[in-house]
């Protein structure tokens, strides 16, 4: 009997809690919205464009708060932080630059992030280790296909180098992702990539497509959600473990 009512106190434990965690994402999807609605990229720079922009990923930064308490403003909420400064940059396009340097130091921390011990993984597989391959030849590959058009930059001499330290950083980042074997991470690593390659490729006149905005901004909020997902779910699952290891005591 007690074994039974051991499971039934877990499940109804796992059910609050993902309730309460919806509710912690209204914020974030109310914030989304009125981006998208107000569609701040078609507007002039502004403060108030700035705080609008950053507003999904300061969300983000609560959740995470709330869940990890204020040490992880060395991870992933300051990774969010971070992120946030660089939204505000990026309305500026002369700050292209000091965004991409926040975004740098978010990625940084992201990955320090993933070395710790709640993420720490002991098992292996040569799938990984493809990947973890994969990861980092199509990130010398990007960086090389990109060389020629940044050279045709005004600003060649600052991008090419600091590009080049953004590729590597990101490529770390989504290394160390993998290395978690946590679907949610990974994911929002890859689709981290994905975002950051598609403003790579407009933004030096690689490709241009009409709905390039959507697709930068879409696949990076959905990055950030599924980065502080991964983290919360790994707090949460750390919480259970030693919750069993008390009761088996």
């Amino acid at each position: 009997m007690d074994i039974l009512e051991t499971s039934a106190y877990d499940r109804r434990q796992r059910r609050n809690t993902w309730c309460v965690l919806l509710l912690y994402l209204l914020p974030f999807i109310a914030s989304c919205t009125l981006y998208f609605y107000l569609w701040i990229p078609d507007s002039a720079p502004s403060l108030l464009a700035a705080g609008i922009k950053a507003a999904p990923i300061l969300s983000l930064v609560l959740l995470v708060l709330s869940y990890n308490g204020g040490w992880s403003l060395v991870g992933v909420a300051g990774g969010l932080l971070l992120s946030a400064g660089g939204d505000c940059c990026l309305i500026w396009p002369e700050l292209f630059i000091h965004g991409m340097g926040c975004f740098a130091l978010a990625h940084l921390l992201y990955s320090v992030t993933f070395l710790s011990s709640r993420y720490s993984s002991t098992s292996s597989s040569f799938s990984f280790f493809f990947l973890y391959l994969v990861l980092w030849l199509f990130g010398v590959g990007i960086y090389v296909y990109l060389m020629p058009f940044l050279q045709l930059d005004p600003e060649a001499d600052v991008l090419v180098p600091a590009i080049g330290g953004y590729v590597l950083l990101i490529v770390i980042m989504a290394t160390m992702a993998a290395r978690t074997r946590r679907p949610l991470i990974l994911l929002g690593s890859l689709v981290f990539m994905a975002s950051d390659l598609t403003i790579a490729l407009t933004k030096f006149n690689v490709v241009d497509t009409e709905y390039k905005r959507h697709i930068i901004m879409v696949t990076y909020y959905l990055a950030q959600l599924m980065i502080a997902l991964g983290d919360v779910k790994a707090v949460l699952e750390e919480n259970a473990d030693d919750l069993h290891k008390w009761k088996r005591s």
